[in-house]
């Protein structure tokens, strides 16, 4: 007998689900238009949004560390470059890829940089939107939505600054840790500045950290010549003579290249106009189409949810 209520009751329950299956089915097949609707409505200003947004584009160049022989000296004179902290190896055992990101988010760096070359005018919108590309080459959207008129002029300190926020989403370092290489890229709406970004980020940075390598050599260089020049000890003498020699020998090999310390496995190229990196149009209009589906729905259970309330107040009131 409990068996038999127990199987009725399912029953019930089941039969109520499907009723409830039913009746929201219905619901949006009877609001079809409105779903309709607003899916069409928030497609079409996906669609603007995404034919207003140009094109990105990537420059990069692969660097390699270059392997400098480590000049050849006698016990002596290593055991002294070792007691003084001195590395005989090319660039003084600096880990460059770990200097070249540092220094990409160097604030005093980057300021140096940005006023040597100009970059806060070369990067401002109305210099940079002439080469901008869009979906079939059409920038009458763009145009329509856009104006590189001025909002108010900015302090020079605060265009700098705004400068150096908007490169650090524009260049990038990485490193793969399998071969040592090191990938500098710059990527933006103006195809030709991303080339002209990573050139110059690449001799400046390379000109840092000769200066700061070179700087640190002649400092040890002057002070082992005077050290030479009051040695009394022949062996001492002999010794420090070699360790001046493998210093100047390191200077000279570390400035061989072009640029300090790297060698450059591939050069920066301007983007072709096809090869964009971003951004997905299709995704951005397919993501949109597959939300006002889902938004269409809501609003149409919640307006169906408003008027049941309403009717079952007016109910109650009588």
């Amino acid at each position: 007998m409990r068996d038999n209520l127990q199987m009725q009751d399912r029953g019930h329950y089941i039969e109520e689900d499907e009723i409830d299956l039913r009746e929201l089915f219905s619901t949006i097949w009877q609001n079809k238009f409105t779903i309709a609707i607003i899916s069409l409505l928030i497609t079409s200003f996906a669609l603007l949004y995404a034919l207003k947004i140009p094109n990105i584009y990537t420059s990069s160049t692969i660097l390699v560390p270059k392997d400098n022989d480590k000049p050849s000296v006698g016990a002596g004179a290593a055991a002294m470059a070792a007691m003084a902290g001195i590395n005989l190896g090319g660039g003084g055992g600096m880990d460059i890829s770990g200097l070249f990101k540092n220094l990409l988010g160097n604030y005093s760096f980057n300021k140096y940089i940005i006023e040597k070359y100009n970059i806060d005018q070369m990067l401002k919108l109305e210099n940079i939107e002439k080469n901008f590309v869009f979906a079939a080459n059409k920038r009458e959207v763009y145009d329509l939505f856009n104006s590189s008129s001025n909002k108010g002029e900015k302090d020079k300190e605060e265009l700098i600054y705004n400068t150096y926020m908007s490169l650090k989403g524009i260049l990038s370092i990485s490193t793969d840790k399998e071969s040592g290489a090191i990938t500098l890229s710059a990527k933006l709406e103006d195809r030709f500045m991303t080339k002209k970004l990573v050139d110059i980020y690449l001799v400046e940075m390379s000109d840092y950290v000769k200066k700061l390598d070179l700087k640190e050599l002649d400092e040890q260089v002057l002070y082992y010549e005077s050290e030479l020049q009051s040695a009394k000890n022949l062996d001492l003498k002999f010794n420090i003579s070699e360790l001046l020699s493998a210093l100047v020998k390191k200077k000279v090999l570390s400035q061989a290249g072009e640029f300090y310390m790297v060698k450059q496995l591939t050069k920066p190229q301007v983007a072709y106009i096809k090869d964009k990196a971003g951004p997905k149009r299709a995704l951005i209009i397919i993501v949109a189409f597959i939300t006002s589906i889902i938004l269409g729905i809501f609003f149409v259970f919640f307006k169906e949810f408003i008027k049941g309330s309403k009717e079952r107040e007016s109910e109650l009131s009588f």
